[in-house]
């Protein structure tokens, strides 16, 4: 026969305190003296008692769950980011849900109804594509308090949001080209709507326009973060007449599929042409050739979103919404050298 397992009642007794001051110990320990949640820890301790945290949950109307909102889990981009999230989280009594939203679009009303029928307590978003109905929504429910974006972020709505400095990687990345020797830089952006894409490419502008770079509109060339666009744009490139000697990448994948690209028609990376990335996702170092790329923190990322969203689940907020900026750095490696 199973030893029965210890009751409140058990805590109380062994401590000598009341079932409520247990109670108190455990959902409220702040208003109670050292002594005494010390006296209620040692006791349960030695009784070996459990809390059921699906009761207590229910008891305090919480779900005791996060939903981690991830535009495409396919992507390498993102586990870094994860598991910075998954570190904040940590020691926590939250467990962490996660939603490919490309691959399983919100439908209306569902990100709001995840909070009222009591699925969630908090999000945290990576997908900047969410619909203004769905942000409307979460607003006028009186929820947006309690969701933080991480990485992307959506115009116009103030929601608290922990982002790199994009705009200062893409002047970095512009300003080591030209400090090489190169004048004439191509960018291969983002996709169209992309608040990424938006602020990379305003960065790129910005410093070509102070170190007086000649600017051409079809060195400006549209991509969406994969191999595939990285390899398209490698074709646009050599049918120009006019070729940069150097390509400014939105993404580390884009740079892979360009460097790719040019190999198979034989212009040689970085003796013929220097590429520079943006990510510094895992394989960068390890690419031939390694790859020239801007590093955001990604762990850091994740981890400062999940903490900021712990703060604002366990009480009063803390004053209005906040965009916070985490530094980035160059990382000089074998894909980009002065110009033949």
């Amino acid at each position: 026969m199973a030893p029965k397992s210890a009751t409140i009642q058990d805590v109380a007794q062994a401590a000598k305190v009341s079932t409520a001051t247990v109670s108190r110990a455990l959902s409220n320990p702040g208003l109670l003296s050292e002594r005494t949640r010390e006296q209620v820890m040692e006791a349960i301790q030695v009784t070996g008692y459990r809390v059921n945290q699906a009761a207590r949950n229910l008891r305090m109307r919480r779900a005791g769950a996060v939903l981690v909102l991830v535009p495409n889990l396919g992507k390498p981009f993102y586990s870094a980011i994860l598991r910075g999230i998954s570190q904040g989280f940590a020691g926590s009594d939250y467990s962490i849900l996660i939603t490919d939203t490309e691959n399983t679009p919100l439908a209306e009303g569902e990100l709001v109804g995840n909070f009222n029928q009591g699925r969630v307590d908090g999000v945290v978003s990576l997908d900047g594509g969410l619909t203004s109905v769905t942000l409307d929504q979460c607003k006028e429910q009186g929820v947006d308090s309690r969701i933080v974006f991480a990485c992307e972020w959506v115009d116009g709505y103030a929601f608290p949001s922990i982002q790199s400095d994009n705009c200062d990687g893409a002047r970095q990345a512009i300003r080591h080209l030209a400090d090489l020797g190169h004048r004439k830089i191509a960018h291969i952006t983002g996709p169209r709507g992309n608040v990424l894409t938006a602020v990379r490419r305003e960065g790129a502008l910005q410093e070509r326009a102070r170190l007086g770079l000649p600017a051409r509109d079809d060195w400006i060339i549209r991509g969406d973060f994969s191999l595939e666009c990285g390899h398209a744009a490698a074709e646009q490139i050599l049918a120009m007449d006019d070729r940069p000697t150097a390509v400014f990448c939105a993404a580390d994948m884009v740079a892979f599929g360009l460097i790719a690209g040019l190999n198979a028609r034989g212009v040689r990376v970085p003796q013929d042409i220097s590429v520079v990335g943006f990510d510094d996702i895992d394989m960068a170092g390890s690419f031939v050739p390694a790859l020239t790329t801007i590093r955001q923190d990604r762990e850091l990322l994740g981890r400062t979103a999940a903490e900021r969203l712990l703060t604002r689940l366990k009480g009063p907020q803390p004053g209005p919404a906040v965009e916070e900026l985490l530094p980035v750095e160059l990382v000089v490696r074998a894909s980009t050298a002065p110009p033949a």
